[in-house]
């Protein structure tokens, strides 16, 4: 039996890509899993996997960025499974344009989303975690947040934001067995990257040591690790899931 086995799991922006394979992949761990999206209806997919897993799933529609919304996916978890002992904070939008032409509207609409949505609900995820005294949370970052990218001002601030988030809140939890996470995706192939120009793909796949774009599942595979008791030693860590692009 999978030491994940009967955990709860709780995966913001499941509907598709990543989120949509690391919630697939917790419950063929054994887990329970609750699926929040801006809509509910977008989860219609991924609440099948979760079920053809023979696990429990629960759907919540929320902004990750409204304060409120969020306290109430959170609470309906607690209401419906007792306890979360994962979180993955997963969701996240891109606006992209040169920095002199990108509007505020874009940028804050980015910085809302991926970082203040990430600190939203770790921080409300803390207390039921703290109060447990056991709990992991993993945040999808980018290696754009460590790196930056022409054309990506406001996404390669919100994750670097996620990254400095990440290290600042593993270090007020840790005491409480708490462990905050982060993953680094590079190139991987979804939806969002598929709309991008080949020109822009191949500039892409020439940067990548490994010769190929990463799958969701590259990236499910290390969240399982860092959500999982095998990284148990592991707090406030960023890995890379890149092919090679960055070298840390």
């Amino acid at each position: 039996m999978s030491t994940m086995t009967g955990k709860v799991a709780l995966v913001t922006g499941a509907a598709r890509g990543i989120g949509q394979a690391i919630a697939k992949k917790l419950a063929l761990e054994g887990c329970d899993v609750a699926l929040c999206d801006l809509k509910a209806e977008w989860l219609a997919e991924t609440v099948g996997l979760i079920e053809a897993a023979g696990r429990k799933v629960k759907c919540f529609e929320a902004d990750v960025s409204n304060a409120a919304a969020v306290e109430t996916v959170v609470d309906g978890v607690m209401k419906e499974f007792g306890r979360v002992d994962i979180l993955i904070n997963n969701a996240g939008i891109t606006k992209d344009t040169l920095m002199i032409r990108m509007s505020e509207q874009d940028w804050d609409a980015v910085i809302s989303v991926n970082l203040k949505g990430t600190f939203l609900f770790t921080k409300a995820v803390a207390r039921p975690m703290m109060k447990q005294r056991t709990g992991t949370i993993v945040n999808v970052a980018s290696i754009i947040g460590l790196i930056g990218n022409a054309g990506q001002c406001n996404y390669a601030a919100s994750k670097a934001g996620v990254i400095a988030l990440t290290k600042s809140a593993a270090r007020e939890l840790a005491s409480r067995n708490v462990r905050v996470n982060a993953v680094a995706p590079g190139f991987i192939q979804t939806k969002m990257t598929e709309a991008l120009p080949e020109e822009v793909r191949k500039k892409m796949m020439d940067a990548i040591p490994m010769g190929r774009f990463g799958q969701p599942e590259d990236v499910a595979n290390v969240v399982l690790f860092l959500a999982g008791e095998t990284s148990s030693y592991m707090t406030g860590q960023v890995l890379t899931v890149c092919g090679g692009m960055v070298m840390q």
